[in-house]
């Protein structure tokens, strides 16, 4: 007579990935991901991205780029890969403008200000200084109708 057995089936456990095969899919997940995040920022972009485009493209000057924290880590590499393909460019720290660094910026120049929030105190001084010289101010913010991204002459929103 047959029986059934209650509980857990008499079958093997599946096999484990290895170390190397466990690395390959993890590798694999990170760039997917990522790959998603690029596709969802190329579906953003559109008109302002074209005019902050052709802005950049016509000043006299540099581009100045700017940001604190995790926003300044983007922008010293935007402003360094600027810079590495012809566009003049540097990287000007938020705190060391309000202390003298605000004289490296001139009215030849426009301004790329990162920040997620839009909110960063320390954008405060080099914000003012824009508006004052008429320095062109780009935003990159992720949160629209910000202190940043109203005070801008151009706004880039990221998703």
């Amino acid at each position: 007579m047959n029986e059934l057995r209650e509980g857990p089936a008499d079958f093997p456990p599946p096999p484990r990935p290895t170390a190397e095969e466990a690395a390959i899919a993890t590798g694999r997940r990170v760039v997917e991901t990522e790959a998603e995040a690029l596709r969802v920022v190329a579906a953003a972009i559109g008109e302002a991205f074209a005019e902050v485009v052709a802005l950049l493209a016509g000043i006299e000057g540099r581009v100045v780029v700017t940001g604190m924290g995790k926003s300044g880590h983007v922008a010293r590499k935007i402003a360094a890969t600027l810079a590495s393909t012809g566009t003049p460019a540097l990287y000007v720290h938020p705190a060391e403008a309000s202390h003298g660094d605000l004289g490296m910026i001139t009215g030849k120049d426009a301004v790329l200000a990162l920040s997620n929030s839009g909110e960063t105190a320390e954008l405060r001084d080099l914000t003012l200084y824009t508006r004052r010289f008429h320095i062109p101010l780009v935003a990159m913010v992720g949160r629209p109708g910000s202190t940043l991204a109203e005070a801008a002459d151009h706004t880039l929103l990221l998703p």
